[in-house]
Order: structure tokens, then C-alpha cells, then sequence
């Protein structure tokens, strides 16, 4: 008779066993640190570090001071500069190669992982703010225009991982307040840094221009933001309040033509998704006009500063009331849709048709108007359009968290939420660089404005059906999710569970054997 050898082996008490690995899993340098425990404190007790709340706020810190300080520097009208003409070519540069990069930035995400991309992306934004920090002293516009393309190659990987994350990371039930408070905290830079401007600015009453000490602030905050990407924990160790894990396949792929392959694929089964391209183009299509055309043109520079802070306010606001109302439980998911398309129906033909009746008595017929032409803040006439351009910021934090929130519907596997994020980091971009060059041509504000009007309605009317009828009360994200995770682990699994199946079929095959000799047998 054979003996077959049990394929469990003995090990001490004192180590752990693989279950209960994670406690020890490297996060930063291969440290091994406790990094799923929570912080307690007498009056205070904090989440893990590694859990899904703490991660997104380090990643709402990093998009605060690198993409809301580009916020807070934009929102000026022309950068600060006095025209519109160089801070127009630089812009577009970036949202150029931003619309081609951004596209597949989920394919060059999921290559080179998501804290790369984060760290290459913030320094980008750095190089960005300096090269206008440049061009105010010495006019080089050949640095004005590397820094928007430099910045437009290295924002697609960058906003590629940041949505990842936002769209992954959270259970289903927090997608909406996730994003929300993300917007928040985001768009709280740029409300940050417009209140810096405004108490730099706030003494002067006849400049135009943006001080050097704005423009070094901002410099100096940007780079703060690609340091703190570093601390960013990996994926992997995500772990959610009810003990589930985001659903990790985004890795440093050594065969990029396996990613290639899930991209094709990826395409072909959510064709659905080209139908929300239109939504993703105009989500950022109106900011020229907003920033250059009508801020800048209208208000002198501290009036703008405070305009500025006004808006990214607005936006905090409007991300925090939206969010909460998409995640309301009492709802199914499909009334939150449709109630969800009928507010933007409502807000696009209410706030616009307010800015359609404001631009009727406003016309611009040069980039550069005499400063005395300018309102200021304390002019009697000024609390109008300030009411106006809040409203404007309200429109557009609600629009771009409504996309998010749809992403979110859709997918809670890291890799597919990057392809998602590149396609509507991508399009948006292309929308930014054809929006910035209209800005930058001779249009009147009225056509400009019409433009801007008629893309929202229209994108509105096209993704409708989708976000009616795909975001339906019964999902199949968790199925696959596991269906993908089953196919990346299945191997391992066949391997360990092997060796148990030959021992028990062998030990059956021996009882069998042993209880026919005995009945055979003579006694």
C-alpha cells in the first residue's frame, strides 16, 4: 500500500499564516509596517491609513495643489498676464496634447502604475506656472508653449490615476459623496489660492497684471503637491470599512500588449460609452469663456481675484449638494438618473438663458480695454454679474460630478475606471484646445457664448438615453469584478487546490481497494 504525503506543512505558532498576510503588506520602500490598523486617540479615532477615506483625501490634496492652483492661476483671466493672447496659445498647446495622451492614458496608467503617473504629472504642473513666471519678465513664448504641452502629455496619466481611484476606491453606496468631497477639497485650492491672489492684489486699484509673488506661490504649492503623491499607498492594500478590496488590476504590465488587447475589448463591449462623448467634450468647453472673455474683459485684476475665489467657492459648494443627493438611498438608482438629467435640463436653460440676457448688453471689441473701462467691486452695478459667474461655477461642478458619478455606475475595477477616465480626460481636452482657439480668434462674446449654450444642450440630449437607461437598479459590476479577478488568480488557485484533490481521490482509491481485499479475503 502507498502512502501519500498531505501537501500542508507544519510551521511555527509564532508566524503568521497567509490569511492574515496583510497586516504586514509592503506599502512605501517595501517598509512592513501595520498599516490596516486604526489610529486611536483619546478623543479622536482615525481610519487606517491604507483605507479607501484617507487615500482619496491625500489624492483630493495632491489635485488641490497641483491642478487647483492651475485653477487659481487661470481663473485670473490670461493667467494673470494682460491679454488673453499668450496664456490662449499656451492652453492650447496643453489641452492638445492632452486630447491625444488622454485617450489612452488608461493604457499608459495601468504600464507604469498610478503613483508615477501622479509624481510625473504634478512636476508637470510646476513647469507649467514657471513658464509664465517667465514669460512676464523675459517673453519667451517658445517656454510659455513647452510648459502647456509638457503639461498636456504629462495631465492625461495624472488625471487617468486620480479617477481611477475615485471611481474604484469607494463601495457603491459612497460613489457620490466620495466624488463630492474630492470636488471639494480640489476645488478648495483653487478658492485657496484665488484668496491669495486677492489679498496680494487687494492694494492695488489700477494694475492688470499678477505680481511675482503670486506666480512663485503657486510654484512653490504645485511642487508640494508631486512631493505628497510619493506617500501614496498601492493599490493592492486598499482595504474598505466592511473588510472587501478594490478590485486591483492595475499594475506595472510587462506585456503592453496585453494591455492593448483589454483595451480592443474594453471598446467593443461598451460601445455605449461613445454616446457620452459629447458630455465629455463641453464639460470643460466653457472656461475660456468664462475666464477670458467674460471675467477678464469685464473686471479689473483684484475684482477678478475676488470673482475667482467666488467661482472655485461655488463650486465646492455645488460638488458637496449634488453628491450627497446622487447617493440619496431612498431613491432607486434609476430615479436618481432621470432626476439627475432633468436637473442639468433645468440648470443648462436657467443659468444660461440669465447669461444669454447679460451678454445682450455686453460687448467687447478689443483683447486689451483701458483699465477705467473695468468694473470693480465696489461699482454699483457689480453685484449682478458676480451672482452670475457663481452660478457658472455652480453649472460646472455639478456637470462634471454628474460624469463622474455615471463612470462610477458603470465599473468598480480599477483598470477599467482609467480607460473610462482617459476617455473623458481625452475628449475633455480636445473640447478645452478647439474652445481655447475659437477664444483666441476673432469671435464676438455673443457667438462665443451661443457656442458654448448649444454643445451643453445638445451633448445633454445625445447622452440622455444612456444615462436613463444603463444606470439601472441591478448592476453586474460585482460579478465582473470577480469573474476578472478569478481569471487573474485561477491559476494560483488551481496549483494550491491540486495537490488536495490527488490526496483525497488517492486515499479514496486505497479505502476502496483495502474493503474488497477484506471482503475477498479468507477469514
Amino acid at each position: 500500500m502507498s502512502i501519500t504525503r498531505s501537501h500542508t506543512t507544519s510551521r511555527p505558532s509564532n508566524e503568521h499564516s497567509t490569511s492574515s498576510s496583510y497586516l504586514e503588506t509592503p506599502c512605501l520602500s517595501g517598509e512592513i509596517s501595520l498599516i490596516h490598523h486604526t489610529c486611536k486617540f483619546s478623543f479622536l479615532q482615525l481610519p487606517p491609513i491604507t483605507s479607501p477615506s484617507v487615500q482619496l483625501s491625500v489624492v483630493a490634496v495632491i489635485c488641490l495643489l497641483c491642478p487647483g492652483m492651475f485653477n487659481a492661476l487661470n481663473g485670473l483671466g490670461g493667467a494673470g498676464l494682460v491679454a488673453p493672447g499668450p496664456a490662449n496659445e499656451s492652453n492650447i498647446a496643453l489641452y492638445a496634447g492632452f486630447a491625444v495622451v488622454g485617450f489612452f492614458a488608461g493604457f499608459i496608467v495601468n504600464i507604469i502604475g498610478l503613483k508615477t503617473s501622479l509624481f510625473v504629472g504634478g512636476i508637470s504642473y510646476v513647469v507649467y506656472a514657471g513658464s509664465f513666471l517667465a514669460y512676464k519678465h523675459i517673453e519667451n513664448r517658445g517656454f510659455l508653449i513647452f510648459g502647456g504641452a509638457f503639461l498636456g502629455v504629462c495631465a492625461g496619466p495624472f488625471w487617468a490615476s486620480q479617477g481611477a481611484m475615485l471611481i474604484s476606491y469607494p463601495s457603491d453606496d459612497q460613489k457620490g459623496r466620495s466624488t463630492s468631497w474630492f470636488w471639494a477639497v480640489y476645488n478648495s485650492g483653487a478658492a485657496i489660492g484665488s484668496l491669495v491672489t486677492l489679498c496680494q492684489e487687494l492694494q492695488i486699484s489700477a494694475g492688470n497684471v499678477a505680481s511675482d509673488n503670486t506666480y512663485i506661490t503657486i510654484i512653490a504649492l504645485m511642487f508640494a503637491g508631486a512631493m505628497l503623491s510619493l506617500c501614496l499607498c498601492q493599490p493592492k492594500n486598499v482595504k474598505r470599512k466592511d473588510g472587501s478590496r478594490v478590485h486591483v488590476t492595475v499594475t506595472v504590465e510587462t506585456d503592453w500588449r496585453n494591455e492593448v488587447m483589454h483595451f480592443c475589448k474594453l471598446v467593443r463591449k461598451d460601445y455605449f460609452i461613445f454616446l457620452l462623448f459629447p458630455m465629455f467634450l463641453t464639460s470643460n468647453w466653457c472656461y475660456p469663456y468664462q475666464f477670458n472673455t467674460f471675467n477678464l474683459k469685464t473686471f479689473n485684476i483684484r475684482t477678478r481675484a475676488l470673482n475667482n475665489f467666488l467661482y472655485w467657492l461655488s463650486e465646492i459648494l455645488g460638488a458637496l449638494v449634488v453628491g450627497h443627493t446622487l447617493d440619496n438611498d431612498r431613491l432607486s438608482r434609476s430615479v436618481r438618473a432621470k432626476g439627475l438629467v432633468t436637473g442639468l435640463v433645468l440648470l443648462t436653460f436657467g443659468i444660461w438663458t440669465g447669461g444669454y440676457m447679460w451678454q445682450k448688453g455686453h460687448s467687447y471689441q478689443t483683447d486689451i480695454i483701458a483699465e477705467g473701462q473695468k468694473m470693480d467691486f465696489d461699482d454699483a452695478n457689480y453685484l449682478g454679474p458676480m451672482f452670475l459667474y457663481i452660478a457658472y461655477g455652480i453649472f460646472n461642478a455639478i456637470w462634471q460630478n454628474c460624469v463622474y458619478w455615471i463612470l462610477g455606475k458603470f465599473t468598480s475595477d480599477t483598470r477599467t475606471a482609467s480607460i473610462y477616465i482617459g476617455f473623458y480626460k481625452g475628449i475633455q481636452s480636445a473640447g478645452g484646445a478647439i474652445s481655447y482657439r475659437i477664444n483666441n480668434s476673432n469671435i464676438s462674446a455673443m457667438n462665443e457664448f451661443l457656442i458654448c449654450w448649444v454643445l451643453l444642450a445638445v451633448s445633454l440630449v445625445i447622452a440622455a438615453p444612456v444615462i436613463i437607461y444603463k444606470t439601472r437598479n441591478e448592476t453586474d459590476e460585482e460579478d465582473t469584478a470577480g469573474e476578472e479577478t478569478a481569471t487573474e488568480t485561477g491559476p494560483v488557485g488551481i496549483d494550491e487546490e491540486k495537490p488536495k484533490a490527488v490526496n483525497s481521490s488517492t486515499r479514496g482509491a486505497e479505502g476502496k481497494l483495502l474493503e474488497e481485499s477484506l471482503k475477498t479475503s479468507p477469514v
